[in-house]
């Protein structure tokens, strides 16, 4: 069966990104011509501008593999799995790591980003996240100095089902994340601590 909610984050991701993209590789021509003018240096503002667009970009490609389809003969770069949680979260309060092979499965990438996401909730305080892989498994290791586990989205996802209650749209990962598990045949395991959690998916 056709997955259309991914198909059409896919689209939505893809229409998005080589805009967004242009407009960073434009930011950066207005740097250089800047910089080479006599006295010119790249302004506060301009620097400003191409933050925001690298941050954007970084979402964009996120969201694609998370959110987007995910093909069983796929495959992302690890680099770039690598690369774009260096993006998303970089100079932020959680700080992820992972240890890809160079090709992973892009089913894989999409239940990793989505385990990260459902992490990230439990952290208000910040942490670290370790993503870690094996085939046919993702693990997830995760600690901070407070966190905040909701049982009516937590408890779902060990039986691989979808919260019962009605989610706001910054928790939509953890409607996805059983449904991922389910399409790549897995069981989704959670241990946790007062300070730390352990995903295997």
């Amino acid at each position: 069966m056709t997955d259309l909610t991914a198909l059409v984050g896919s689209r939505i991701c893809h229409d998005l990104i080589s805009p967004i993209g242009a407009i960073g590789n434009g930011m950066e021509l207005l740097a250089m011509s800047t910089s080479a003018a006599p006295g010119g240096a790249p302004t506060e503002e301009l620097a400003l501008i191409t933050d925001s667009v690298e941050r954007a970009n970084a979402r964009i490609r996120l969201f694609r593999l998370a959110f987007g389809a995910a093909p069983p003969e796929a495959e992302v770069a690890g680099r770039e799995v690598c690369d774009i949680l260096a993006n998303y979260y970089g100079g932020g309060r959680l700080t992820v790591t992972a240890d890809p092979p160079s090709g992973l499965p892009r089913m894989d990438a999409k239940i990793a980003l989505l385990a990260v996401l459902c992490a990230e909730t439990a952290f208000p305080r910040g942490g670290r996240i370790a993503l870690t892989f094996q085939p046919g498994e993702v693990t997830l290791s995760a600690e901070g100095p407070k966190m905040t586990l909701e049982d009516r989205l937590w408890h779902p996802l060990t039986e691989r089902r979808s919260p019962a209650d009605e989610l706001r749209a910054a928790e939509v990962q953890f409607a996805l994340l059983p449904l991922a598990a389910i399409e790549a045949g897995r069981y989704i395991k959670l241990r946790h601590t007062e300070t730390r959690l352990d995903l295997t998916i």
